[in-house]
């Protein structure tokens, strides 16, 4: 202990070794903030874009073929057990149009037309460098 003029200067070796935390910055937090943000409402998009299917398997209902006819207008053949309906679907409604007496033979796949495209494009591009 050190006596200056009537006072006592006590040291505490615990406060010397400290580490004086940095400034708050406010900054970084909100850009991280907004950074997470930004992120959820991304893959929450992705996922609407990506159309899953619906955790629950529907036994019985399906879609056989569709065509859209707008932005957000669809004519679907729809599946029920043994039956087929051909109905339109918007973005408010949807609407039977008719009950099919002949059913349609149900898409093996969806990707189907864009293999058939992919081929033919690849055998002018074959013919085209011979």
């Amino acid at each position: 202990m050190k006596k200056i003029i009537g006072l006592t200067v006590v040291s505490c070796p615990v406060w010397a070794q400290s580490e004086v935390p940095e400034p708050f910055d406010i900054a970084t937090t909100l850009g991280s903030l907004l950074f997470v943000i930004a992120l959820i409402l991304f893959l929450g998009w992705l996922l609407k874009r990506m159309r899953l299917p619906s955790m629950g398997q529907q036994k019985g209902l399906s879609i056989v073929r569709q065509l859209p006819v707008g932005t957000k207008e669809r004519v679907m053949i729809i599946q029920a057990g043994e039956e087929q309906f051909l109905i339109g679907a918007t973005a408010q409604s949807i609407q039977l149009i008719a009950k099919l007496e002949t059913p349609l033979a149900q898409e093996e796949s969806s990707t189907a037309p864009f293999a058939t495209q992919l081929s033919q494009l690849l055998k002018k591009h074959d013919k085209s460098s011979s």
